[in-house]
């Protein structure tokens, strides 16, 4: 492994002429995935997931709200993503890092692509009085690929929301929330990602270590569904890829996927 350190680029070529990575896993083998849900007692829903040894948390807390103008009969849902310098060392103190904003942003698309949430559900009263989904997600060891981890962990906390009751006073119009009583909040579907790099040019990479991330070049991620399709593709680090590779990578997401949601039924039952 001393080698792997001085020379990581020389070193892994090594490595990849047995078809094998440092860590033992194929190339496009993804690290054990460790799930769970309702980790944060004082969350509205929950998620901690462990890739390897990347570990991504997500709390979701729900508040009331105004509903915005455009929207009066739609709640709000708003992920962010947090990756201090207490997760890994490529991070400083101060505003958040630029791959955290990635993060977010490609979470936010998510939401809004694949209606996971339908956020009529979250309207208590149009025109007046919506839930508002913050979703929190703290990137806690940060050792590659956190945004595999982050979708699921997200994903898998908006399933386990619980919100509770709310009425509206029709006298004074002043809603009333039982504490006492709580719903489960309904998802549509699952969606799973799976990111792949390339490393010399050649040679597909999934799920990524934080020391292949530094040697390879850009990444994919790609996004499918329940019913195995395809409903989300992202690129990073002008990363171009031929059709037959592309196609590789998005069958090995559809494996990936029914696995995670393997994963995830397990847990939640």
């Amino acid at each position: 492994m001393e080698l792997l350190n001085l020379q990581p680029v020389e070193s892994y070529k090594t490595f990849l002429k047995e078809n094998i990575r440092p860590d033992g896993r194929e190339l496009m083998e993804t690290r054990q995935t460790v799930l769970n849900v309702g980790s944060i007692s004082t969350a509205d829903g929950s998620a901690l997931v462990k890739l390897g040894e990347t570990m991504v948390i997500c709390g979701v807390k729900a508040e009331l709200t105004i509903p915005s103008a455009e929207d009066p009969g739609k709640g709000i849902v708003v992920p962010n993503m947090e990756m201090s310098a207490l997760c890994s060392s490529h991070f400083k103190p101060g505003p958040p890092s630029e791959q955290a904003q990635v993060i977010t942003k490609f979470l936010d698309n998510l939401l809004k692509s694949c209606t996971v949430i339908d956020t009529a559900d979250l309207c208590v009263m149009k025109d007046k009085l919506v839930w508002v989904l913050y979703c929190d997600l703290v990137c806690l060891n940060y050792d590659g690929n956190a945004l595999d981890a982050s979708v699921l962990a997200l994903i898998a906390a908006l399933q386990n929301v619980k919100i509770p009751e709310v009425t509206v006073d029709d006298e004074s119009g002043l809603p009333h929330t039982n504490m006492e009583v709580k719903k489960a909040f309904a998802t549509r579907g699952m969606p799973c990602a799976t990111t792949f790099t390339v490393f010399d040019g050649s040679h597909i990479i999934a799920d990524p270590t934080l020391k292949e991330e530094d040697i390879t070049e850009g990444n994919i991620t790609v996004v499918t569904d329940e019913h195995d399709n395809l409903i989300y593709v992202q690129r990073q680090g002008g990363l171009a890829m031929p059709e037959a590779e592309m196609q590789k990578c998005v069958k090995r997401a559809v494996e990936h996927g029914s696995e995670m949601r393997k994963l995830y039924l397990a847990v939640a039952s």
